[in-house]
């Protein structure tokens, strides 16, 4: 079981993901928030799905959708140090970019949670797999210092970030 990461096991910019995730079973809360995610936007409607609090602002869909891409690249990142690659990691010019990119809002809520479902699915699988040895490796990603464990942390603390809100668009009926 990972424990929380210590402040030099990334840059500061992630440390506001990493405070948000609350003391306990990691793991249990990436499984939680996955459930939590469907369960929220189960009842949308696709008018609801597709709703933009302003104009520019990212609707539901693409929230999800940039939660799951999101994770994607942390999951991918944690995998590469976890198995002592010492290559670093590019970084990611602009995960907004990714939005407009994949057209997420041209696509079903259903589809997009359902494929947030499937990659943090992949992402559990990972973590479980790991050893404690595994969790504490450290790589450079976009140029930076980073562990195992602080970016599990910021992936639990990004959909903190953004539950928010879903909760608010879900509540928009």
């Amino acid at each position: 079981m990972p424990t929380r990461p210590t402040a030099d096991e990334s840059i500061s910019y992630y440390q506001r993901y990493i405070a948000l995730v609350p003391d306990g079973d990691l793991l249990a809360i990436l499984a939680r928030q996955a459930r939590e995610v469907a369960a929220l936007l189960a009842d949308c409607s696709p008018a609801q799905a597709q709703r933009r609090p302003a104009p520019g602002e990212w609707n539901a869909i693409e929230i999800v959708g940039h939660l799951a891409d999101t994770e994607r690249v942390l999951a991918y990142r944690a995998l590469r140090i976890a198995r002592r690659d010492p290559t670093p990691l590019e970084g990611v010019g602009d995960f907004a970019a990714y939005v407009t990119s994949a057209r997420f809002a041209g696509r079903s809520l259903a589809d997009v949670v359902a494929e947030y479902a499937a990659v943090r699915g992949a992402s559990l699988a990972l973590f479980r797999s790991l050893d404690a040895a595994d969790w504490a490796q450290i790589g450079v990603a976009d140029g930076d210092r980073i562990s195992v464990r602080a970016l599990a942390y910021i992936i639990a603390g990004h959909d903190l970030h953004h539950l928010p809100d879903l909760r608010t668009e879900a509540g928009s009926r």
